[in-house]
């Protein structure tokens, strides 16, 4: 497998990361879990935009390869290429260089890339239920992926522990957040509804890409803090992340529908 370390193709088998490394030690950086489907990256805008976002949360400068969305895509794209795979799954680490302790020493930021084949999978998700162990938190960061990774580490572990296909995560005060690994959205009286980003949740890009085309469709949508029995009393259900849309049968002893709307599934 061929990856990409700071602009560099380099083998996986022979990469070695220098020490001291700033993600490892304090997880000060972020990543993006991205698809290349058809020729193209998907959906490269938003995580563009998301990796801006993060990056001035987190003081740093993005590369010249990850600035735009434009460069981003020309980066994995080639990445892929270079696997010979026609899709694939691929991840981007996002780190501060340098050592030193808590106070940063640089704004420079050193990156890897990594491939895997990619298929999706939109299966039905049979059983859900909210968990027990872990909520979500609402921080300056909580809308990308890696300084609270240890939340959704924390929530497959009790989806594993109780047989669990999906676990829904819910903030401090009970409000509906996120699904262990994507967003969560339900149909209702011909209305979609999903968590606002107040509720600790992800901004997820397939999460926008979802609601901009349902409103697209002429569908109303409303963002906002909901309670479980919102979710609840829903018709259908279903998660949203970067892979696949899911529909989901049953949380908890409430059964739904198992159906995506029409429409939203390729968005």
């Amino acid at each position: 497998m061929q990856v990409l370390y700071n602009g560099s193709l380099v083998s996986g088998d022979t990469l070695a990361l220098p020490l001291p490394n700033r993600g490892l030690a304090f997880g000060d950086g972020f990543f993006e879990t991205l698809v290349f489907a058809e020729g193209r990256l998907r959906l490269a805008a938003d995580h563009a935009a998301r990796m801006q976002q993060a990056a001035a949360g987190l003081y740093l400068a993005l590369p010249t390869p990850l600035a735009t969305a434009e460069a981003l895509a020309a980066t994995l794209v080639a990445l892929a290429a270079a696997n010979a795979w026609p899709a694939a799954r691929l991840r981007l680490q996002v780190w501060r260089g340098g050592a030193g302790r808590y106070t940063p020493p640089t704004h420079a930021a050193e990156w890897l890339a990594t491939a895997e084949p990619f298929a999706a999978d939109d299966a039905p998700l049979a059983r859900a239920d909210f968990a027990l162990e872990t909520n979500s938190l609402l921080s300056p960061l909580s809308f990308c992926k890696g300084p609270q990774a240890w939340l959704y580490v924390r929530a497959a572990h009790e989806r594993q522990q109780r047989g669990l296909d999906e676990i829904i995560l819910c903030d401090a005060a009970g409000h509906v957040a996120e699904a262990g690994a994507a967003a969560i959205f339900w149909l209702k009286n011909g209305q979609l509804f999903t968590p606002a980003l107040a509720s600790g949740c992800v901004a997820g890009v397939r999460r926008a890409a979802v609601l901009r085309a349902a409103r697209a469709r002429g569908l109303e949508c409303h963002e906002g803090l909901f309670a479980p029995a919102a979710l609840l009393a829903a018709e259908a259900v279903f998660t949203a992340n970067v892979a696949a849309l899911r529909p989901v049968q049953q949380v908890g002893s409430v059964r739904f529908s198992g159906e995506v709307p029409a429409g939203l599934a390729q968005c």
